[in-house]
Order: structure tokens, then C-alpha cells, then sequence
């Protein structure tokens, strides 16, 4: 092999290495920035990851929010008409927030169960619900049990 296209060879095995390096650090990132979606049934089933963020979502309970003294904290309850889950958050409120309404929230479990988040989005108008609410609560109520007639 002469030394032309020795350094052909070598400059085309950089070139190789450099992309699979900058592949594998791009599949990491992503993945260490993956927030899967819960609705509360999910969680109680222990099907959330415990120790890492991830979404909840459903309603907001009627009757459950409950405002702190200091005007920032907040408890209220999300449900997903089957189950229903405790939330704390520390923050300012979306104006659209209030119970009865659709809500996704990031965060993540405490040792007590509740789910402490971080985030809290509202839906936009009286119209609109994330996919993955709605998905939860058609399947919440399809696996509620009807009373008898």
C-alpha cells in the first residue's frame, strides 16, 4: 500500500469513528431527555419509572386543590376517572388551571407516593386535550364498571 492512499484509509477510519462517537452521544442525550407519559391508573400499577421524571396526566379533581400560605404551593389530586393521584407543585399556576380541566404535569414521584412536579401545563381552550389524556381517560372509563340497571 503506498502512502497516498494509506492516508486515505486512515482519514476515511477518523471519519467513521468521529460519526459513531457523535451518534452515540446524541442517542445518549435523547434518551437521558425522554419524559414518558402516565395517566394515574398507569402510576398506581407501578408502571412509572420510579426515581426519574416523567408526565402525568388527566383531570383535575373537582374539590381537591388546595393553596398553601404562601401562595405558591399547591395540592390538588389528578384523575383519570379510574384512579386518582396527589400532586404537589411549588409554582405559579397556568391562568387556564382550574379543577374539572385537563392538566399535564412533569415530575416525579416521592417516597410517600405523591407526585411532586415541576411543571404544570393547562389545555388552551375549551376544545383542546393532549392525545395522551384523552387516550387515558377513554380507557379509564372503558375499564370502569357500570352499575347494574
Amino acid at each position: 500500500m503506498n502512502a497516498k492512499r494509506r492516508r486515505r484509509v486512515v482519514a476515511v477510519a477518523i471519519v467513521v469513528l468521529g460519526v459513531g462517537i457523535a451518534t452515540a452521544l446524541a442517542l445518549r442525550a435523547f434518551q437521558e431527555n425522554l419524559l414518558f407519559f402516565f395517566s394515574p391508573s398507569e402510576v398506581l400499577a407501578g408502571k412509572a419509572p420510579s426515581g426519574r421524571e416523567f408526565r402525568l396526566g388527566g383531570l383535575v379533581e373537582r374539590g381537591s386543590v388546595v393553596r398553601e400560605a404562601d401562595g405558591l404551593t399547591v395540592r390538588f389530586r389528578v384523575t383519570d376517572l379510574g384512579q386518582t393521584l396527589n400532586v404537589h407543585y411549588r409554582g405559579i399556576l397556568p391562568d387556564l388551571f382550574r379543577e374539572g380541566q385537563g392538566v399535564v404535569t412533569r415530575g416525579r414521584l416521592n417516597d410517600a407516593g405523591a407526585f411532586v412536579a415541576s411543571e404544570v401545563l393547562a389545555k388552551h381552550d375549551e376544545n383542546y386535550m393532549p392525545p395522551e389524556v384523552a387516550g387515558s381517560l377513554k380507557t379509564a372509563q372503558s375499564n370502569t364498571p357500570r352499575p347494574a340497571p
